[in-house]
């Protein structure tokens, strides 16, 4: 992986965040799962895939796109509170890059899947303590939400975010040359 910020980085960032945008946007980034919840969210997803693919930074810019588009597009107190809507998810991707660059060595495809398992974890997570500490919810209220809502979330970002990164990293290894989508060879 190319260090710094290059053009490619930028254009997976960007393109990343319009999917984040636009799954939030078109309300196809919710799931119906059968919980208390009723849907799953994979809006965090793209900060994932960008994080595992491109490194913590682009990561880190997906993340922010998607707390942004989501504090733009709130209808409820607690994702207009940009501490609770924008700065839990500039970790998406971070801890997604971190989890999976520990792991990529043992096995690339479980490093993929607990990449996908603790980005979407962190998202949950992080949400949930914020809305504690700003008063928005109880203690209780966020176990339970972890739970029931957090896990079934994490589980699907685990199989998206492997179908995703395993086909993008095969299309990067066809042929041996060198990828024009991720620059690895």
């Amino acid at each position: 992986m190319e260090r710094g910020l290059t053009t490619r980085k930028i254009v997976i960032a960007g393109v990343l965040g319009a999917v984040a945008i636009l799954l939030g946007v078109t309300r196809l980034g919710f799931i119906p799962v059968p919980t208390a919840a009723g849907n799953a969210t994979i809006m965090h997803v793209p900060a994932i895939i960008g994080g595992v693919m491109q490194g913590p930074f682009v990561g880190l810019v997906i993340g922010l796109i998607f707390g942004v588009s989501s504090f733009l597009d709130a209808t409820i107190p607690l994702f207009k509170d940009p501490l609770v809507a924008i700065l839990p998810r500039l970790f998406i991707g971070v801890t997604a890059y971190f989890s999976y660059l520990s792991l990529k060595r043992v096995n690339e495809y479980a490093a993929i899947g607990v990449a996908g398992f603790i980005g979407a974890f962190t998202n949950t997570l992080l949400v949930l303590i914020m809305a504690v500490v700003r008063g928005y919810i109880a203690p209780g209220v966020a176990v339970t939400i972890a739970v029931t809502n957090g896990i079934p979330e994490a589980i699907v970002s685990v199989i998206i975010t492997l179908a995703v990164v395993v086909a993008w990293k095969r299309l990067d290894h066809s042929g041996n040359k060198k990828s024009k989508i991720s620059g690895e060879m």
